[in-house]
């Protein structure tokens, strides 16, 4: 380096940052031991914030716009170095810019899955992904907590630690929220409201803000996933004609891709034929009333003598009429009658005694004369 060289290099006009990444958080300006001097123009553009450290000690933060550095716009910075001459001769000083930009599309991912107790499943472990953007709202805060002396520091650098912070959380929210695992997709948006409005105060010291969070998805295990598809697919085969058809359309589809596949146009024909012969099979046990239910058996008793006896049946009292136990005149009852009746006087056991063969004739005497 020239001394033309040296000497310029001790006079800093111009101190500004043009950033050509998008993933670039804070950046040191290229000091490299030269020197500010007093009168020096400032140029924080929008989205940025520029960060004064004199000794390791964080002096004053700007804003966006163009400043001449001079004593009085600087009341921290001089506090802290309590120069002598008031900036009349150069001073050192370590200058950081910070974007304060939204940076988007950042992604989030559950690494294990979290186990949840569903209402209809009961313990099931699902999985989660999607995005989040944040912002550094405390140039000064996120300097001093997060890129420190790091003179080009990057999202990368903090990406893991966030995604930590917001898998926890999430978590925490999910388990929560009492939404059942088939439901969950119409709750995306609550979830990533309710998980936004309860991680702020986590960020905070860090001076970052969590500006958008968004939750892209949340799967069960494959298991999880066949049992819902059998499940879907019951729904579907609850009208067998409709099914049928389907088939049918498919496969004839096929033949008309291969038409000269004997094969394919035979599996057209059994499968019209087997669905015809299921739809009918469940046409008919559909359209067949179920079998009436038996009357109720009722119970009779009865006083042969004058002796309760019982109960009996029908086919009971019957076989009683034929051996003479039970006569026209003997009293029953069964449960709501009133009182006990004469047999012959019950209408539904007048039959019995109808069936009952007369007595036989007496027999007939002798012819006279014989022997």
């Amino acid at each position: 380096m020239g001394l033309f060289d040296k000497i310029r290099g001790q006079f800093i006009d111009i101190i500004e940052w043009v950033d050509p990444t998008r993933d670039t958080l804070a950046w040191k300006f290229p000091r490299a031991g030269n020197e500010i001097k007093n009168g020096a123009q400032l140029v924080v553009r929008e989205s940025q914030a520029a960060v004064f450290m004199h000794e390791g000690q964080l002096g004053d933060v700007f804003g966006p716009g163009r400043v001449q550095l001079t004593t009085s716009n600087l009341p921290i910075l001089t506090t802290l170095a309590s120069w002598k001459y008031a900036f009349n001769s150069p001073f050192k000083c370590d200058v950081y810019f910070v974007s304060t930009r939204q940076f988007t599309d950042e992604k989030w991912g559950t690494p294990s899955p979290i186990l949840l107790r569903d209402p209809e499943f009961g313990p099931v472990r699902v999985r989660a992904f999607g995005a989040y953007s944040f912002q550094v709202k405390e140039a000064g805060s996120f300097i001093r907590q997060l890129a420190g002396t790091d003179p080009h520091f990057e999202t990368s650098e903090i990406a893991g630690y966030f995604r930590s912070i917001l898998v926890s959380r999430f978590a925490d929210a999910l388990a929560k929220s009492g939404v059942p695992v088939l439901d969950m997709a119409a709750h995306y948006s609550d979830l990533g409201g309710r998980l936004l409005a309860t991680i702020q105060g986590e960020f905070q010291p860090y001076g970052v803000e969590i500006s958008r969070f968004i939750v892209e998805n949340v799967s069960v295990p494959e298991e999880v996933e066949k049992a819902l598809d059998k499940r879907s697919s019951m729904g579907i085969l609850g009208n067998l004609n409709q099914y049928t058809q389907f088939q049918t359309a498919q496969a004839i589809g096929d033949v008309a891709k291969n038409p000269g596949s004997p094969g394919t146009m035979a599996g057209v024909i059994a499968g019209a034929n087997l669905g015809g012969v299921v739809a009918g099979a469940m046409q008919q046990a559909a359209a067949t009333p179920p079998p009436a239910a038996p009357p109720p058996l009722v119970q009779w008793y009865a006083a042969p003598g004058g002796v309760q006896a019982g109960p009996f049946d029908v086919a009971a009292l019957q076989q009683q009429v034929r051996t003479g136990t039970l006569t026209a005149q003997t009293l029953v009852w069964r449960q709501g009658m009133a009182a006990w009746v004469p047999a012959g006087q019950v209408a539904e056991l007048q039959a019995l005694f109808a069936a009952v063969p007369p007595p036989l004739p007496p027999p007939l005497p002798p012819p006279a004369g014989g022997r």
